[in-house]
């Protein structure tokens, strides 16, 4: 029986009838099987099948090459020469694999079952879920097979450099070549021509206009009359947000008394050459429109495509009954979750021109005469709000409120106050310096702690998620176990989610593309929360309980 075990499994792993791109050692593969195993363990939401594949392909590959990687280590430092691995040992893993990879997929369904039930997501079905290890097994499959591609171009450049320059000097060169080369195409070319044509796709986006946007008959909205800024250059995210929001007549409908009609200014990427230009831009068309004499304005650091939540800016208006003017401009044409990783620099300078020009026009206005100035920025647009102050206290002093939302793991004063929060307080709800500014909630219409201590004029809100990716991924992941995964966990994170050196890291990597797939209260979506954050912050007179659960099904059902 031994014999016959040897001949069908050793040459099939190792030597025998399989494509040579189709054999593996076997310390790689032990390292592949591990990889593969911990990337079912529970991350922060729920993923699909094949999408749980590809995590766990990539995760494998990654554990092969380490695996290879320990091995070629073990040799160069061992008295021992490399040996071939015996039958048995193939069997070993074989049986191993078999019963680690079937444990591995039914407690990764068993988690996924539950993440589900937390954020009431729907289970696709168990078929669904039986494909990841196909597409895992293909994953794996192409990246070990384009790892070897690089092999192949070491040892022919080694080959033909060795005539010349001497065994030694030729693999070190080769090997510099390789990983120069590598790093170039992976890291410039490859990366940097990946984001360029996924920036020229989605800029072809913003020719269209959506269903129902029209252009703005109003004088009060940027691209209609008189305006300084022309409807075709507002982009896609720009015509969607001056084309839209409360009528006067909802406005009316809602509070049954005297309200204005909101101003909304806009200025798109194609609009002036550089965010300082842009900034100008918007606020000329601002000053025009009459933002500057309303009650209330509300800078708006858009997300990278351009987007300003509906939800935020129609509820701002709902409660100050139109009497209020916004303005906002596009710094990108790409998704939120990528430009988290790729457009940190354009944000920050938008965000800081932006607040920086009104907040020049606006404090040479009489003080009595000035309207009460905001911030509003949500994912990487609260990076790009935030920017624009050095601390608590200069957000106090310049501005009458800021609403931030959803903050990415890396911005500065978000980090900031996380990171010195006051003693007790854990990260997923911290509380800094008793709340006299800044303070934080998942749902403001409900939990404001210290509900007991003061709360100034200048008001300073963050709203979090503990299962949204944006907040929680960093690099630190890979080599530091952070606090919220130290403390208990958030009500929509599984307690068995723990941290795990460089695992926790590409798994938490891997989360952020679902953050926006997960119902409303959940991951990167933020949508009834808008409505109490500005109350919490406004403060209108006479506005009650009720008046705050109408005006979200209101929105809602727009």
């Amino acid at each position: 029986m031994e014999r016959l075990f040897t001949r069908a499994v050793r040459p099939a792993l190792a030597i025998g009838a399989w494509p040579r791109w189709l054999r593996y050692t076997l310390p790689g593969a032990w390292g592949a099987l591990l990889f593969a195993c911990l990337a079912f363990t529970p991350s922060l939401l729920p993923r699909s099948g094949p999408f749980q594949g590809f995590v766990s392909g990539l995760s494998a590959a990654m554990g092969y090459g380490l695996g290879v990687l320990g091995a070629w280590l073990w040799r160069e430092f061992s008295p021992r020469p490399a040996r071939t691995p015996s039958p048995r040992a193939w069997r070993g893993f074989s049986v191993t694999a078999l019963v680690a990879l079937s444990g591995a997929l039914l407690l990764g369904w068993h988690w996924q079952q539950r993440i589900r039930e937390l954020m009431d997501v729907p289970h696709p079905g168990n078929a669904g879920y039986l494909v990841a290890p196909v597409v895992a097994a293909a994953v794996f499959i192409l990246l070990i097979a384009a790892g070897r591609g690089l092999r192949a171009v070491y040892r022919r450049l080694d080959a033909r450099l060795v005539r010349h320059i001497g065994p030694r000097a030729a693999r070190a060169t080769s090997g510099l070549a390789v990983v120069v080369l590598t790093a170039l195409v992976a890291s410039g070319v490859l990366w940097d021509g990946l984001i360029a044509l996924a920036d020229q796709t989605l800029s072809v986006r913003d020719a269209t206009t959506d269903e129902g946007v029209f252009r703005p008959r109003t004088a009060l909205r940027s691209g209609g009359p008189g305006s300084r800024v022309s409807w075709e250059s507002l982009g896609r995210e720009g015509r969607n947000f001056v084309g839209g929001g409360p009528a006067m007549a909802d406005l009316a409908a809602f509070e049954g008394a005297a309200v204005k009609e909101p101003i909304r200014v806009y200025a798109g990427y194609a609009s002036a050459p550089d965010a300082e230009a842009r900034a100008t831009l918007a606020v000329e068309d601002l000053e025009r429109a009459g933002g500057f004499d309303r009650a209330y304005l509300l800078v708006v650091t858009t997300t990278g495509s351009g987007w300003v939540v509906p939800e935020a800016v129609d509820a701002f208006e709902y409660l100050t009954r139109g009497d209020s003017a916004i303005v906002a401009m596009q710094y990108s044409h790409l998704w939120s979750w990528l430009s988290v990783l790729v457009d940190q620099e354009r944000a920050r300078e938008s965000g800081r021109a932006l607040f920086d020009v009104v907040y020049e026009h606006w404090s040479r206005l009489p003080e009595g005469q000035r309207p009460k100035l905001l911030v509003f920025g949500e994912s990487l647009g609260s990076y790009g709000g935030e920017t624009a102050f050095s601390g608590e206290r200069d957000l106090a002093n310049r501005t009458d409120g800021a609403l931030f939302v959803g903050p990415p793991n890396f911005n500065t004063l978000y980090r900031e106050f996380t990171d010195h929060r006051d003693a007790g307080s854990p990260e997923i709800a911290p509380v800094y310096r008793n709340g006299r500014i800044v303070r934080f909630s998942r749902r403001p219409g409900t939990n404001l702690p210290p509900a007991s201590a003061p709360w100034g004029d200048s008001r300073v809100l963050y709203l979090l998620h503990p299962s949204d990716p944006i907040i929680w991924w960093s690099p630190r992941l890979l080599l530091q176990r952070p606090d919220w995964l130290r403390e208990p966990r958030g009500h929509d994170v599984l307690g068995a989610m723990v941290w795990l050196p460089f695992v926790t890291f590409w798994q938490v990597t891997a989360d952020l593309p679902l953050g926006m797939e997960v119902p409303a209260g959940y991951g990167h979506v933020y949508t009834g929360e808008h409505v109490d954050a500005w109350v919490a912050l406004l403060r209108p007179e006479g506005w009650t309980d009720e008046k705050t659960a109408r005006l979200r099904e209101v929105l809602r059902a727009r």
